[in-house]
């Protein structure tokens, strides 16, 4: 039996699943963590891989392998390979003032303007989290370290690379869903964007002056393993992929299908037959794994929106749903806008949570329970209708990530999004979309591997109108507390 393995380097862990690669079975899998923050130094990275490898019981029979990751983290390399300084995740809103100061001298400081000229340049209207706004923030605020800057990488990229065991900048390569989230390629021309690196890094930059990763065909091999701690010699190397991409591979999404994942950030994306250009900047225009596209609305605020609600109310998770289930629709009037660590979608980097309607009957453990998962579910329609104001007819969701494990998530869902909801076996998608990568690199085939997935569930809900536009009322409050400024 031939074995392929996938990777799911995410912000909080490395996960590791070995696969059949004709059917896609399970054999075996393993997990390590990731250190907290915003920064990291990418060695630790590599050290979870190691880890992730070994606890899954090693990579014996596997063929090939390929490395889905976070996005958009920018990791900066010098001319010898080595990395300059921690590697500045998604999540890191430091940058936001480097994306409003990108986009006022790209429209001569109208920043409207701007954000349009960053779209057409880039696919996106790039965010405080996207690479080409942290090599800003680089450049004006550590200029030594930007001078040293040889090449740049984004994590899965740092990591295929680290597997070869190159030290060579020139031979790094990546694929077109994480080059698409940097801000600097274009996902409908395929091309790097030269003059947006250069007004980045303050200094006139090409492709003789910084390497930046080879774009991969979507199934190609692009080297083999060398021999590492538990990594063993010879492995096919796929270009691996951008978390969400990894998603959309492991459910085996078709073109027209929408999935909401409730991981560590929020996502609604929907694979597209073609580039997305959005000019509010809710949805990016991101490119997927297999060679179409992958419009794509990310919040900052996901599980940790549960996580942040069990806490305050000292329960479990189960506990959380029950409480939220024994609650009626609306929370007796309790609204909460789970901006917590700023927010991404929509863009107030700055934003902080907030809780409205308190009065002595709405005071509830039970409405409180309620009013987090619906803020949370709210927050995600709001990305969902993003998707739907480019076009896409959104018939049902496919619900990933940790936040589906909650009941109450489940349930709630359907009311909430105006959609069923159809809730696969639980799964690390991720990880599963690059090891279904791995197996169709390595099977020279042009497109993608056949996989069956089991274990669906269905769940349908009465719409919930006015939970919804109470919680609109209230978001569009925070939005003008914490909105950038429209001028110079």
């Amino acid at each position: 039996m031939a074995l392929v393995a996938g990777v799911d380097s995410s912000t909080q862990s490395c996960k590791v699943v070995i696969r059949d690669a004709a059917t896609g079975a399970l054999v075996r899998s393993g997990s390590a963590p990731h250190p907290d923050g915003t920064e990291v130094d990418p060695e630790a990275w590599w050290s979870a891989l190691q880890a992730a490898v070994e606890d899954a019981g090693g990579l014996e029979g596997v063929t090939a392998m390929a490395v889905g990751g976070q996005q958009h983290g920018m990791v900066a390399l010098d001319a010898d390979g080595a990395v300059i300084r921690p590697a500045l995740l998604w999540n890191d809103t430091r940058s936001a003032d480097a994306a409003e100061d990108l986009a006022r001298e790209l429209g001569d400081g109208d920043l409207g303007r701007g954000r349009d000229a960053l779209l057409e340049a880039g696919g996106s209207v790039p965010l405080a989290s996207f690479t080409v706004t942290k090599l800003r923030w680089l450049a004006d605020h550590e200029p030594d370290n930007a001078a040293r800057v040889a090449a740049v990488a984004l994590p899965h990229d740092w990591l295929t690379w680290r597997l070869t065991g190159s030290t060579d900048v020139r031979t790094l390569t990546t694929d077109r869903s994480d080059a698409s989230g940097t801000g600097y390629w274009h996902p409908a021309s395929g091309q790097y964007r030269w003059e947006l690196l250069s007004r980045a890094l303050h200094r006139d930059v090409g492709p003789d002056e910084l390497a930046l990763p080879r774009v991969a065909e979507p199934f190609e091999a692009v080297g083999t393993t060398a021999a590492a701690g538990a990594i063993p010699a010879g492995i096919t190397l796929a270009p691996g992929c951008g978390d969400n991409a990894g998603a959309a591979l492991g459910l085996g999404l078709a073109p027209g299908q929408v999935f909401v994942s409730i991981g560590t950030s929020g996502v609604v994306a929907a694979v597209a037959g073609s580039a997305a250009a959005d000019p509010s900047g809710i949805v990016a225009g991101f490119a997927d794994a297999t060679g179409a596209f992958l419009p794509l609305a990310c919040t900052l605020n996901g599980t940790r929106v549960l996580e942040g609600g069990r806490r305050l109310l000292g329960v479990d998770h189960a506990d959380l749903s029950a409480l939220a289930l024994a609650a009626r629709p609306g929370a007796g009037g309790l609204v909460h806008v789970p901006y917590l660590e700023g927010e991404r979608t929509p863009n107030l980097p700055r934003a902080t949570g907030s809780l409205h309607g308190m009065t002595p009957a709405s005071l509830t453990r039970e409405n409180l329970a309620r009013a987090v998962v619906e803020g949370l579910l709210c927050h995600l329609a709001a990305a969902l209708d993003g998707i739907r104001a480019l076009g896409v007819d959104v018939a049902e969701v496919t619900l990933v990530g940790g936040g589906s494990r909650s009941e109450a998530v489940r349930r709630l869902a359907p009311g909430l999004l105006g959609v069923p909801v159809v809730v696969p076996a639980p799964g690390e998608y991720v990880a599963d979309g690059a090891a279904r990568q791995a197996a169709t690199a390595a099977a020279g085939a042009g497109t993608l591997v056949a996989w069956e997935r089991n274990g669906d569930e269905r769940y349908t809900g009465e719409a919930q109108p006015d939970v919804r536009a109470a919680y609109d009322r209230q978001a569009a409050r925070e939005a003008e507390a914490f909105a950038p400024t429209a001028g110079a």
